[in-house]
């Protein structure tokens, strides 16, 4: 079964949710926490774990061999990203950083060999043990790369490589292809929420990418007793449910400080009560 942790906004605490989700559900079942947060990973700092077994993530790119080349363009004219571009003798020249990797010069070329294989590092993957029926995949972008999506899919690839009765995946924030990705056939997705209006304004916009994937939809609003907006209407109109609402709480704050996951650190608090209810909720859809 896979359950997919994420919100519109970055700071809502999916990854707070998400790891100490993971280590209840793994006293119970063989668990893979997928951290598709490719571009702040953090799961493994809150789980107090340090990240092992590096992978690289490469992304294809073209190589001209120009002595083939014969100058037609068509490689250029077929870029939907603009990552080619034309030297006055009529050859053509990459710019890397625009390059999708799709192939798609590759495949239009009409003399074989002309455009080769090559590869770019775009990130990495990691996979650590963190408990006997825990293990997390974590995603990390290089430093400076724009593209998120192909280090996602990695990570998803690896996650599902490993056998587990749950598959726990934490998305990065926003609605875009990287997460869809990584939302993509969920049995149910948590999206974790805060009672401001841009966390309203966000949580619509996954709660609408959800309706249109046909997944089910949790809603859980963080801090909320922050403040007093009303999340009910957005979450009613696009058929999803408010499965937890967590309070502010210090002990959440100094689980934070010792590096212990709240679970661990008070397993008796209501917080903690919070997050088992939860995994109630999920062991009912398994």
């Amino acid at each position: 079964m896979k359950v997919t942790i994420t919100g519109g906004k970055g700071g809502t605490g999916k990854s707070t949710v998400a790891t100490n989700i993971a280590l209840l559900l793994a006293e119970n079942y063989r668990t893979v926490l997928a951290d598709a947060d490719v571009e702040c990973p953090n799961d493994y700092i809150l789980l107090n774990a340090s990240l092992q077994d590096e992978r690289e993530v490469l992304l294809f790119k073209p190589r001209f061999v120009y002595s083939k080349c014969i100058k037609c363009g068509l490689c250029k004219r077929n870029c939907s990203e603009s990552a080619i571009v034309m030297f006055p003798e009529g050859f053509p020249f990459l710019l890397p950083n625009l390059c999708s990797g799709c192939r798609t010069c590759q495949i239009v070329c009409p003399v074989d060999g002309a455009i080769e294989d090559d590869f770019r590092l775009v990130g990495h993957t990691y996979r650590t043990e963190i408990e006997k029926n825990l293990v997390l995949i974590t995603g990390m972008l290089k430093e400076g790369e724009e593209r998120s999506y192909p280090t996602v899919v990695e990570v998803r690839r690896r996650a599902q490589k490993e056998e587990a009765d749950v598959y726990l995946f934490d998305t990065m924030p926003g609605t875009g292809n990287h997460v869809a990705v990584a939302v993509e056939d969920s049995k149910v997705v948590i999206a974790v929420t805060e009672p401001t209006p841009l966390g309203i304004h966000d949580l619509e916009m996954i709660l609408k990418l959800l309706k249109k994937l046909e997944i089910k939809g949790w809603v859980v609003v963080n801090r909320s007793d922050m403040a007093s907006v009303n999340h009910r209407p957005v979450v009613e109109r696009y058929g999803a449910e408010i499965i937890a609402e967590i309070p502010q709480s210090e002990e959440v704050l100094k689980s934070y400080v010792k590096g212990t996951p709240l679970v661990r650190k008070y397993p008796n608090s209501e917080i903690a009560g919070i997050f088992r209810d939860i995994v109630k909720r999920i062991e009912e859809v398994m």
